[in-house]
């Protein structure tokens, strides 16, 4: 097992998510109440209502594992409110080693949610992990997948304002 890596989420995206989790464990009984109707039509070889409601079943169950490891994980807290150091929650503005143009993004999770056109980088991304808590006007290298390394320096780091 690989080690357990904490989700940075606001109070907010938290209690969103554990609201997502306690409706889906709610709803158990009527997927398997789904199921038995189905199975209760015969032959369960051509019987596509069983095995659409079974992929129903074990995708919500995979969604529910997913959202109880998250929220066991999470470290709820604020958006940073200080500018200037790379913490998750802050908008960074960061140039790649040998490029004029600079790149903006949210250091956070995807479980933060969509945020208009700002992409949205991870704090255990090899870049995330590379520039949390660098100072403005520092570079610092990561590793690419392919086994290179790209140099990268964080212009800005300034709060989330959502």
């Amino acid at each position: 097992m690989s080690e357990t890596q904490v989700t940075w989420l606001t109070q907010d995206a938290y209690d969103r998510l554990k609201g997502e989790l306690d409706e889906l464990v709610a709803n158990r009984p009527a997927i398997a109440a789904k199921i038995n109707e189905a199975r209760e039509e015969g032959d369960l070889r051509e019987n596509g209502g069983y095995h659409a409601a079974r992929e129903e079943q074990g995708q919500i169950e995979s969604r529910i594992r997913q959202l109880q490891e998250l929220l066991r994980t999470a470290k709820v807290g604020d958006v940073p409110t200080e500018s200037g150091i790379a913490k998750p929650g802050s908008v960074l503005t960061v140039r790649y080693d040998g490029e004029d143009e600079t790149e903006k993004f949210l250091l956070a999770t995807r479980e933060e949610g969509a945020h208009g056109d700002l992409e949205v980088y991870s704090p255990n991304s090899p870049l995330g992990k590379a520039l949390l808590d660098a100072k403005e006007g520092e570079t610092r290298e990561y590793e690419l997948p392919n086994g290179g390394t790209m140099t990268v320096t964080l212009v800005k780091a300034e709060p989330f304002a959502g």
